[in-house]
């Protein structure tokens, strides 16, 4: 999963074959992300949750649903998904790549949850066994039709999988807020950008 050299295409390939059979790597009852308005994590995980306004009215929503499809809240420039033309659908594993201190990491989650209703879209997913750290993340846009605000709430329940991981915890928190403050900025621009 660490690496000092990009991961190329036919590493990525065959990384998401044998990742696509793989359990969850965490306890079932960490699995209540997925119940959408609250989560009790067991000990040891970390829960983090953000929420920001991104923008107003049902344009800047539809925007944001059309980045959430090509996974655009991840662009961060040392983040990316690396299978952009996933689906966002109930079983579909994804490629995470991240670059920090030198050391390339790709890490495969699977979505579980879809949200796709009228005012709410967004997803959950899960971490595998070929993933840095163990939990879930859910990414929700909301539309309140009263306010015509679009809000998007970011919410992770995690720890390390991975000695590396542990040995350096504090700083893979702060990538873990870095993730989130960047990703809140990132969405904000595309909507702005597109309306």
């Amino acid at each position: 999963m660490f690496s000092l050299r990009q991961p190329d295409p036919k590493t990525l390939a065959a990384s998401l074959a044998a990742a696509r059979d793989l359990p969850l790597s965490y306890p079932p009852t960490i699995a209540t992300i997925g119940g959408l308005e609250t989560i009790n994590p067991p000990p040891g995980y970390a829960l983090d949750h953000t929420r920001s306004q991104i923008g107003q009215g049902r344009a800047a929503f539809g925007a944001a649903k059309a980045a959430f499809r090509r996974w655009r809240q991840f662009d961060l420039g040392w983040v990316r998904i690396a299978n952009p033309d996933a689906p966002i659908q109930a079983g579909e594993v994804v490629a995470m790549e991240a670059h920090t201190l030198f050391l390339w990491t790709l890490n495969f989650p699977r979505i579980l949850h879809v949200i796709d209703e009228p005012h709410r879209f967004g997803f959950v997913y899960g971490t595998t066994m070929m993933h840095v750290e163990r939990g879930e993340e859910r990414f929700l846009l909301e539309f309140d039709p009263v306010s015509g605000a679009v809000t998007y709430d970011l919410m992770a329940a995690s720890r390390p999988a991975h000695w590396m991981v542990w040995l350096g915890y504090p700083y893979a928190r702060s990538r873990q807020r870095k993730f989130a403050r960047e990703s809140h900025a990132r969405m904000r621009q595309i909507v702005a950008d597109s309306v």
